[in-house]
């Protein structure tokens, strides 16, 4: 199928689940191929600047359509009320009354996205049962056109928009039917527009070319907001805004200097808005006066509800990391800016933490600058503890010669970082063209600034918590695996999902001599530095008793005294397999551990029975039975934790049980392809709640084993 055709089939799908399901607008999410992201690619029924927010969503995110691929299941948010409850982020950067509902699009390779629905205000508490038949049937047809798209998983450019469907008409008029509805509309009194769904101006008469105070042909084709002065305030836009999304009529009444009110009355649907606008004898209160030429338009509803969804978003920022990106992704549009730097303040200097439209050049010119000099805007802006706004080159010039030249920025917006009196780091938000800051906009970034400074020195402590995690981790566990003559090893280490990125699993490859080794998995309780620390403890008593010639059962009767003695109050399952590389025979002990999974090459896999002793630093007489089981010929012995198989509300033998089948499954490749296979699953990585640990071992007997 061709790319165009492709995208035929998808719209046509998703336009029939407007239609199929009722709702009023609807948007397809699809995986990115590359990155746990939900990006939007279709949608119809909503300007696409309304979803800017969400126009790529963390799989991790707490939003509907994340929740829902996450999940696998239908979320349903009727009204405003819940959707605050629910999704309260969501909700404060969409502040009207709607209900939406998304569902997970799935085919037989897996998750492909989600599918989002919106409905009128006045949709009933709950989704009928045609209506949630109709979802699923959308989802079904929508997975089968994507994977009919020539492009991976039906995924668009990330640098591109979402494609923009219009809803077909509810009836084509002919012409003369057409000019007679002109007339019609002459002839009512006070006047009327047309809007189109993203707000420009598509038609427009006589009487309200009057009303309005401008001549048609500058007012067809602009948004009423841009074209008349008298409207450029928060209020017509949030009015138009929540027509469109709650489908409800609205009313709206401004003030046209010198002191003429006009009412508006907006009536939407999928396709766009009529308007009546007529005037009104009502006093309203003194009018606010209209900006003069060259003062800076008041904040749009738009920018404000950007930044509110902003504010929400820095709560749940974790790492730097997620503050450049929230920055970058939605400060930086919100506020029509084409560039942006952040640094953070480190050992007396400036360190770049993130970047959006500079050259590198650039951004390596100010690299390290010391915050003793004054020889940037950032500087002076932690020195002083003050924002800064250069509206044009000139002004940047004066104080920074060179500076426009060499950056290609004609005004900027430098925003201190500090907490606490403490200069934590400096924002820049710069432009290609001269703009000035109106006293609203300054306020706000001031006020998010604040924001991204407690963030940020958020993010950079638990940064560095996570790097001590990391290398400690890298100290208990082994940097290599020793090679061995016959035998191929892989294995694996995964965090949990949560807290320190540090854990109790381990796991070894111990050379006792040219004719032997020994495998070694184990589990401290906890993911924590305690863990972790008792974990090196482990693994240490396990390699010294291995290698002075224990047999399998000894090596964790005498770990286990060890453990017992220090009194950690945490337990440790262990498997310890002893290999025989002449005979290929192999010799496992267990102190509670899950139970290895052994593949023949040409036979069964079989989840092995070993008798699970007790777990290691409970009992100092605890004794440990061994069980010896032969390793065929390109046979592969799976070793793990219990982090790979545990799910909540799942019986241990039920999971431990689909690994077997998923490793059946695999194709007989490299037990590092393997390896990959077994843990791609990237649904249930975005909510680990243990680490894991993996290796994996394929006997090679043809290959020497020198005596």
């Amino acid at each position: 199928m061709s790319g165009e055709a492709g995208s035929r089939a998808v719209d046509r799908a998703l336009l029939a689940a407007i239609r199929e399901t009722g709702a009023s607008a609807a948007g397809l999410y699809v995986l990115a191929p590359d990155e746990p992201v939900l990006q939007l690619t279709v949608m119809s029924g909503l300007p696409a600047p309304f979803l800017t927010p969400w126009n790529r969503v963390a799989l991790a995110a707490p939003a509907p359509v994340a929740v829902a691929t996450r999940r696998q299941q239908l979320v349903w948010a009727a009204g405003h009320q819940q959707m605050a409850r629910d999704f309260p982020r969501t909700a404060v950067a969409a502040p009207y009354d709607f209900s939406l509902a998304a569902a997970p699009i799935t085919d037989g390779t897996g998750s492909r996205g989600a599918l989002l629905l919106l409905w009128p205000a006045d949709h009933a508490p709950q989704l009928s049962a045609d209506e949630r038949a109709a979802v699923h049937t959308a989802c079904r047809d929508l997975a089968a056109a994507l994977a009919r798209s020539p492009l991976p998983d039906g995924h668009a450019p990330p640098d591109e928009g979402p494609r923009i469907l219009t809803q077909p008409p509810v009836r084509i008029p002919g012409p003369e039917e057409a000019l007679t509805a002109v007339d019609c509309l002459e002839r009512l009194p006070g006047g009327c527009c047309a809007l189109a769904l993203d707000g420009r101006i598509t038609l427009v008469t006589t009487g309200a070319v009057e009303l309005l105070g401008e001549p048609a042909d500058r007012l067809i084709g602009s948004r009423p907001w841009d074209v008349l002065p008298w409207l450029r305030g928060p209020v017509f836009e949030d009015r138009y805004r929540a027509a469109v999304i709650s489908r409800r009529p609205v009313a709206v009444t401004a003030c046209r200097a010198p002191n003429q009110w006009l009412a508006f009355r907006l009536f939407p649907d999928g396709r766009g808005l009529s308007v009546w606008i007529s005037p009104t004898d009502k006093d309203y209160g003194p009018m606010v006066p209209d900006p003069t030429e060259g003062e800076a338009s008041p904040m749009r509803a738009g920018q404000i509800y950007h930044v509110l969804h902003l504010a929400a978003t820095l709560t749940e920022a974790v790492d730097t990391r997620d503050i450049v990106h929230l920055v970058a992704d939605q400060i930086v549009p919100a506020f029509g800016a084409q560039g942006m730097i952040m640094y953070a303040a480190e050992g007396g200097r400036l360190r770049t933490i993130g970047y959006r439209g500079y050259s590198e050049n650039v951004v390596a010119h100010f690299e390290g600058t010391a915050l003793s000099t004054a020889n940037s805007p950032a500087v002076r802006a932690l020195g002083t503890g003050e924002p800064s706004f250069y509206s044009s080159p000139e002004e940047m010039e004066t104080d920074y010669p060179g500076l426009p030249r060499m950056t290609g920025k004609a005004a900027r917006a430098v925003l201190p970082l500090i907490v606490s009196g403490r200069p934590v780091g400096c924002c820049i938000l710069s432009y290609t063209r001269p703009r000035t800051f109106s006293r609203e906009e300054r306020q706000v970034l001031t006020s998010l600034a604040g924001l991204i400074a407690q963030a940020l020195d958020r993010a950079r402590l638990f940064d560095a918590k996570q790097q001590l995690a990391h290398d400690l981790q890298e100290g208990l566990l082994p940097h290599s695996l020793p090679s061995v003559p016959g035998l191929a090893v892989a294995a694996r280490y995964l965090p949990s999902a949560r807290e320190m990125d540090i854990g109790g699993d381990f796991y070894d490859l111990i050379r006792l001599d040219e004719q032997s080794v020994a495998a070694v998995i184990g589990d401290v309780q906890g993911h924590n530095a305690r863990a972790a620390a008792l974990m090196g403890q482990a693994r240490t008593a396990v390699h010294a008793h291995a290698t002075a010639g224990a047999a399998p059962g000894e090596v964790l009767a005498r770990t286990n005294r060890l453990l017992t003695d220090l009194d950690p109050d945490l337990f440790t399952s262990c498997l310890y397999v002893h290999i025989d590389l002449r005979t290929w025979r192999a010799c496992l002990a267990s102190a509670g551990h899950p139970p290895p999974i052994l593949r023949l090459r040409d036979g069964p896999t079989t989840v092995l029975d070993v008798p699970p002793g007790l777990l290691l630093g409970i009992d100092p007489e605890a004794r440990y039975e061994a069980t010896e089981i032969a390793l065929p010929p390109e046979s592969m012995l799976v070793l793990y934790t219990d982090g790979l198989v545990e799910t909540p509300g799942v019986d241990l033998e039920h999971s431990v049980a689909d690994l077997a089948r998923r490793l059946c499954a695999a194709p007989h490749r490299s037990p590092d392809r393997v390896a990959d296979i077994l843990l791609k699953n990237r649904h249930a990585d975005m909510d680990r709640q243990d680490d894991v640990a993996l290796m994996l071992l394929t006997a090679h007997p043809a290959r020497p084993v020198h005596s």
